[in-house]
């Protein structure tokens, strides 16, 4: 039997939301990607509706974000949860949310 938190991956991304108001508030997307092999994040695409990527990097949000990918991956990788390779995280008006995809579904 499974252990996984069904609220492991909201509660976390709601957390990242209230540190980064300003950026979170900016609609935009990341899309990424884990290792065929291992449940280690491989890599991301960002689109965003505003150039604000400086202020992503400057401010943290991008290692916050990729370290809590990275280990929303292994986490559903140390419990069989599936989908566990390739999603999105959308964010906009606040929020931050992530859609799990089919593996196969993205080109990096």
């Amino acid at each position: 039997m499974s252990n996984f938190d069904q609220s492991f991956e909201s509660t976390r991304l709601a957390m990242l939301a209230q540190q980064h108001p300003e950026i979170v508030k900016v609609k935009g997307k990341i899309v990424f990607n884990a290792e065929e092999d291992e449940d280690r994040l491989s890599g991301t695409s960002w689109k965003l509706e505003e150039d604000i990527f400086d202020k992503i990097t400057e401010s943290d949000f991008k290692l916050h974000i990729i370290e809590l990918l990275d280990n929303f991956i292994q986490y559903r990788g140390q419990h069989n949860e599936l989908p566990k390779k390739e999603g999105v995280i959308h964010f906009g008006d606040g929020n931050l949310d992530i859609e799990w995809l089919p593996n196969g579904s993205i080109k990096l």
